[in-house]
């Protein structure tokens, strides 16, 4: 895949120096990483600042699937997010539209001809408070209709550097564990399961959040974060399956 120059002058001149040095991140298992070839990067979503943080250290580009509200901002923020996010080639990508699953499946496969990385957050949306939450089918539709490996990556401490509603980081050191690959026929095939079928999509999605809960040793929450985000919004506080343990967070 074509090195996007501003994807490698935003990761070598910009921004990236200056995160090294503020942020001071780490990383275990980037060997985990294939050095060519299609592969799907399946990450927990802790801030905004994860699609900074990981490329920095990640050896290879990764194009992200960002959502579209991050196209079409107004102001001199929206204005900064459009121009960044066209500039290093990510993809906006409707969440809500009736054809987004085809979208999806459109956009990974633009990436994975050209032998690239496809970078998906399963959640579909930032962690409200750092738990992992319910993860969207998206992901395991992508990896059994392809048969590319996915890559488990949980982010540790992203969110203390740029929590939610900021946008300069903070000088919370922030690190980042990638799993080996798992081959997702391969995963199926060991389970009697058919790769085609709606069922297998989610029991692959649930197997990849649990792995990501126990790497990021945070609990998993068998809610979508954006109905937690939802109920909260609304002031209703945390809905049934999620409420917060005080004595535990």
């Amino acid at each position: 895949m074509a090195i996007n120059r501003w994807y490698w002058a935003f990761k070598h001149v910009f921004f990236g120096p200056a995160l090294r040095v503020w942020n001071r991140p780490w990383a275990e298992g980037m060997e985990h990483i294939p050095d060519s070839g299609a592969a799907i990067m399946a990450s927990t979503h802790q801030s905004v600042m994860d699609s900074f943080y990981f490329p920095l250290m990640c050896p290879r580009q990764i194009t992200f699937l960002a959502k579209s509200e991050y196209f079409t901002g107004t102001g001199v923020k929206g204005a900064v997010q459009r121009w960044f996010f066209n500039a290093v080639g990510q993809h906006p990508v409707d969440r809500e539209s009736d054809n987004a699953s085809d979208a999806l499946l459109k956009a990974a496969n633009e990436i994975f001809e050209e032998g690239g990385i496809f970078g998906i957050y399963p959640e579909g949306t930032r962690s409200p408070d750092g738990r992992i939450y319910k993860g969207r089918t998206g992901l395991a539709r992508v990896a059994m209709s392809s048969g590319h490996p996915v890559i488990p990556v949980a982010m540790i401490g992203s969110r203390n550097a740029n929590p939610i509603g900021t946008w300069i980081p903070r000088p919370a050191r922030v690190g980042m564990k990638v799993h080996a690959p798992i081959m997702p026929h391969e995963w199926a095939a060991e389970r009697g399961l058919d790769p085609a079928e709606h069922a297998t999509a989610r029991d692959f999605t649930d197997y990849i959040m649990h792995l990501l809960a126990e790497m990021a040793d945070q609990p998993y929450i068998d809610v979508y974060a954006s109905t937690v985000k939802e109920s909260l919004a609304a002031g209703h506080g945390y809905p049934a399956g999620a409420e917060v343990d005080v004595d535990k967070r």
